[in-house]
Formats: structure tokens, C-alpha cells, sequence
């Protein structure tokens, strides 16, 4: 993809953000070079200005400022998306959210609660522990709320409680006509009207500014346990998965990671793991729930070849191996000192998970790349770790084969290209591979909305 070259800021906007911001404005090299890179293989693309903003009130008059002087707005949570949904492709203004992170509102009652774009899951759930309340949400990385429903997050805890779009209950949001609306209200449901607030999830900033999210919550369970089971074969472990699933059991978490990925968490985090295809589970409820669910999985893993079920209540080890799987990226990376990650992922239907993965990974073996498989296999989503060196073009050229070879073999399953990554900069072509003339209608959606395309532009598609 070609990228335009951006504009400086025009002076008159440059005085205007320094008047309502002042040190908040940053121009010089090292914030905008932090905010113009990203956690994968994209080239840098900086913005010309980054903005920390303390309130939507302060958003509401930077996107004001920005239309009026028709330059870019980026949104900006945590720098923790890996299809560069943050990057400046057109220059402008990189609006920084993370230090909008007030707690406005938790009804314990309600098991709801509204927080600033800029919070943390990590930092939400520490606020809720005394309530007996949690947000299960978690992609791994400690991403901004606000930046999770801008790409519709999923991760480790989707397989029970779901993902952003069935945790959101209702957002405001800085539209680029300069509006700072509500998509909702706290209730359950409603039948009033469009509904705005799906249609702002994983729209990747493209149509809005989200600054405030209303979340829906979840009752601490009484009791959590962790489990690790290692595995003779792939087929075998994934089976176990499907099997799983398919019996109805309510398993909270079930994670898997290639004899690759074990390798490399072992080395990063002295784990100790055989170094086999293994799953990870959680399972939640009372004691005595929590036991039959680890002793049926334990059944239907014994049945597919795997080895010994080992499986804890105790805080410390289930925190340890989680901690491994969330650090699995940098584990991978560390595989090759200094190398760069293009991570992949795709999701099928769980029927055909079985056959998406082992043809995968016969081509990953054939390959000259250390490709590492990690996958939240409960809901038929997995990832790929390409692991790369930058100053080697044939290894990106391999990269690019082999996911083209992935997201094929997804389509034909009648998968997606993107389970949880969302599209950014580097699926944009597998988006209309899959879903074909309603990419169309998305783009009359975009030009309703943001007809001069200032809105994180260059992202999801190209609008002509």
C-alpha cells in the first residue's frame, strides 16, 4: 500500500491546541516517533503533534479545532494493537486518551459501571475486587478500555463471558461532525432506534472518538482453577478443545500453544513445560462445579493423548501460568534476538478447527521462519507469530506467503480473516475477500460520517 505524504499543521491550529493544551502539546521527535510505531512489523508513520487529553470536553474542542482546519485526528489508549490501527499514514494529530482514566461510575447493583476511554482493564478490576464484581475481558496486553471497543477485543476469557460487543452496554463518543453523543443507556436491552453503539465497536477510530465506555460485569466466582495438559499430537489437543465445547462444559479459558510457543515461554519464564502442543484451562464456579469440569476435561484430554492433567486452585500458579501466556509475543521474539513479530490470526468455525490448524502447521514446519501457534482454541481462534529479521526481505516475503496461505484457508472454511486483531493497515485486502460488496456499504457509512476522511484515515479501507 502506498502512503500519502502529510501536510505540516497549519500554524493557525498549532496556536489554537497550544492555547487550550499548552505543555499537553507535544511536537518535538520523541513523543510523536512513540506514538507513530507500533507493537508489530508496520513501518513507522509519525504524527505531525501529539495531544494528552483530561476530558471529553477537551476532546470535543481538539476534533472541533482539527475539522475546522480539515487535518487528521488518531486516536491513541495504549500503543497495544498489532495491525497498526494507530499509525499516522496522513500526518496530523495523535490524540492521546491514556490520561483519561476516572472511574465516572460502578453500580455493584447493577454489576455495570462507566469509565474514561483512558482506563485500564488491570486498573478497572483492582478498583472492582472489593466489590465482588470483575471485568473478564483480557487480550492480554493491559490495553485502555476505549482502545479495546475501538477493535472490538476478545482474548483468554472470550470462550464464557464473550468479547467487547457483548460487554459494551453503551459509549460516548466525539463524532466527526463535531457532536459528543450517547450511543445508549445502562439498560439491559432496547429496541430504541439504530444501534450506534455496535456500530462504534470496532470501527477502529475511523468514525468516532470513544471516551467514555458503560461495561457490563461479572460476579467473582467463588472458585478458580488453572490446568495444563500436554499432548502426543496437535489433532489430539485440539480435539480435546472441540470435544470440550461440544459437551457443553462452561470452561472459562482454554488456551493453546505449539510445541514452538511452549519452547519459548519455557526459556522466558522457566515454566518447566514438555515441549508438546499444550492446552491451558480456567475453570469457574463453586469447589465442587470447578472439579467435575476439570475432571471431565481431564476424561476427554486422557482420551486424545494427553498426558498428565495437572491442575491447581491456588492463586500464585494460576497466576504464574497466565503470565507466561500474556508475555507469549515477547517470549516468541525472544526466540531471535532483535528480530521484529507479524503476528497473524484467523478464526473458523470450531468444526473446522482441527483441519485449520494441523494444515497450517505443516506449512509453518516446511518454512524457514520460527513461527510459534498461540490460540484462544475455545471459540476456533488462533494466532501465528512470524518472527523475523528486519534486515532479511526474503524472511517478510515468506511472512506475507504463509498468512496469505492462513487467511485463504480461513475464507474457504467460512471463517474470518481477523478474530480479534481487527483489519488496521494489514488485512485490508481480506476484507473485501470476505464480505465482498458490504465492504461498499461500510464505505458509504465512513463518507456519511467523516466525508473528508480525518478520522484516523487510511484504516479498515481506503474510502475511494
Amino acid at each position: 500500500m502506498s502512503l500519502p505524504v502529510s501536510a505540516p499543521l497549519p500554524e493557525a491550529l498549532v496556536a489554537e491546541l497550544r492555547g487550550r493544551f499548552g505543555e499537553r502539546l507535544h511536537l518535538g521527535e520523541g513523543q510523536r516517533r512513540q506514538h507513530g510505531r507500533s507493537e508489530a512489523h508496520f513501518a513507522e508513520r509519525l504524527p505531525d503533534a501529539v495531544v494528552f487529553a483530561h476530558s471529553p470536553d477537551e476532546v470535543l474542542g481538539l476534533v472541533r479545532a482539527c475539522i475546522a482546519h480539515e487535518t487528521p485526528i488518531i486516536p491513541f489508549g495504549a500503543g497495544t494493537s498489532l495491525e497498526g490501527h494507530t499509525l499516522a499514514v496522513r500526518g496530523g494529530v495523535c490524540l492521546d486518551l491514556s490520561q483519561m482514566n476516572r472511574i465516572v461510575a460502578a453500580n455493584a447493583e447493577d454489576a455495570d459501571c462507566t469509565v474514561e476511554a483512558g482506563v485500564r482493564r488491570e486498573q478497572l478490576n483492582a478498583h472492582l475486587r472489593d466489590m465482588g464484581l470483575f471485568f473478564p475481558i483480557d487480550p492480554g496486553a493491559d490495553a485502555t478500555l476505549g482502545g479495546m471497543a475501538a477493535t472490538r477485543a476478545s482474548g483468554t476469557n472470550a470462550v464464557r463471558y464473550g468479547t467487547m460487543r457483548e460487554a459494551v452496554l453503551a459509549l460516548r463518543v466525539v463524532t466527526p461532525g463535531g457532536r459528543d453523543i450517547r450511543t445508549a443507556r445502562r439498560a439491559r436491552k432496547s429496541a430504541a432506534g439504530y444501534d450506534l453503539t455496535r456500530l462504534m465497536i470496532g470501527s477502529e477510530g475511523t468514525l468516532g472518538v470513544i471516551t467514555e465506555v458503560t461495561l457490563r460485569l461479572h460476579p467473582i466466582p467463588e472458585a478458580i482453577a488453572a490446568a495444563v495438559c500436554s499432548f502426543a499430537t496437535l489433532a489430539g489437543a485440539v480435539d480435546t478443545v472441540v470435544q470440550t465445547i461440544q459437551c457443553g462444559v462452561p470452561v472459562a479459558r482454554v488456551e493453546l500453544m505449539d510445541d514452538v510457543q511452549v519452547r519459548a515461554v519455557n526459556r522466558r519464564a522457566g515454566l518447566g513445560l514438555p515441549e508438546a502442543t499444550t492446552l491451558f484451562f480456567e475453570f469457574h464456579g463453586s469447589e465442587r462445579y470447578v472439579q467435575e469440569q476439570a475432571e471431565v476435561v481431564g476424561g476427554l484430554a486422557a482420551a486424545n493423548g494427553g498426558g498428565a492433567f495437572s491442575w491447581s486452585n491456588r492463586p500464585e500458579e494460576r497466576s504464574r501460568l497466565w503470565k507466561a501466556r500474556h508475555e507469549a509475543y515477547y517470549a516468541a521474539l525472544a526466540l531471535r534476538p532483535g528480530a521484529v513479530g507479524w503476528t497473524t490470526d484467523v478464526c473458523v468455525p470450531i468444526s473446522r478447527l482441527v483441519q485449520c490448524i494441523s494444515e497450517t502447521k505443516r506449512d509453518l514446519e516446511a518454512s524457514i521462519l520460527p513461527a510459534p501457534i498461540v490460540g484462544h482454541v475455545g471459540d476456533g481462534n488462533f494466532h501465528v507469530i512470524f518472527v523475523l529479521d528486519p534486515d532479511r526481505l526474503e524472511e517478510a516475503a515468506e511472512a506475507e506467503r504463509l498468512n496469505r496461505r492462513l487467511v485463504e484457508r480461513a475464507l474457504a472454511m467460512d471463517g474470518t480473516c481477523t478474530g480479534e486483531h481487527g483489519i488496521g493497515l494489514g488485512k485490508q485486502e481480506w476484507l473485501t475477500a470476505e464480505l465482498g460488496e458490504a465492504v461498499e456499504l461500510m464505505r458509504a457509512v465512513k463518507r456519511a460520517l467523516d466525508p473528508k476522511d480525518l478520522f484516523n484515515p487510511g484504516k479498515v479501507f481506503a474510502l475511494s
